[in-house]
């Protein structure tokens, strides 16, 4: 029995045509995945308090850039992957010094651009000593005395020279250590799109098709 082959024109150029649906199937697919994963992080970020800004720290981005390819890849992150990384594991968090770690309170204000404020910055800025007291149950305690309390409800350094309405207030609390609370899962997230991917693949190459 003798066989035999011909590979016409006509069927390289089918072959070459199915090659490029596929090219073209499988990077809108990942396309898709990166975004809507992009979008997710994004949601669950929102919908944890942790603001619009953070949220939108995250980014996606499709390879190659230009053009279609089996190949292809998305690639998610965040700008801010310490604070994202740290709201998403909930880690133990100790001063890096072996001391105190310093929580303002309510009067201690914020520092300079809206960020939170040091001890140090705030003794600066407001003109008063910090007086420390230990506390055997609770937090240790960063007072300022001879201070007043302004319209914000902010401690300020009072200028009565007859003590009215001066008091001491607590500006910091003082703890050996903060466990972060896990407030984000963007392993479940991660996974649901790697998952979808083979499905937009099919969705996308059977679109191109037809």
């Amino acid at each position: 029995m003798k066989l035999k082959l011909d590979i016409t024109p006509d069927l390289v150029a089918a072959m070459a045509a199915e090659v490029k649906a596929g090219e073209k199937a499988v990077t809108a697919a990942m396309r898709e995945a990166g975004t809507g994963l992009k979008t997710a992080w994004r949601s669950q970020i929102t919908g944890a308090g942790l603001g619009r800004r953070l949220a939108n720290s995250i980014r996606s981005h499709t390879y190659p850039k230009a053009g279609e390819s089996l190949n292809a890849a998305a690639l998610v992150w965040s700008k801010a992957p310490v604070i994202v990384g740290a709201h998403d594991t909930g880690p133990l968090i100790r001063s890096k010094d072996g001391f105190w770690l310093a929580i303002p309170t309510e009067a201690a204000g914020r520092g300079l651009r809206g960020g939170k404020i040091t001890p140090g910055e705030w003794e600066r800025r407001r003109g008063l000593r910090l007086r420390f007291v230990y506390r055997r149950r609770g937090p240790s305690l960063l007072i300022a005395d001879r201070a007043r309390i302004n319209t914000r409800g902010q401690a300020v350094a009072s200028r009565s020279k007859t003590g009215r309405n001066q008091v001491s207030a607590p500006i910091f609390l003082l703890v050996p250590q903060v466990k972060l609370p896990k407030r984000l899962d963007l392993d479940r997230d991660a996974e649901r799109a790697l998952d979808s991917v083979p499905g937009l693949i099919v969705a996308n190459w059977v679109e191109g098709r037809f």
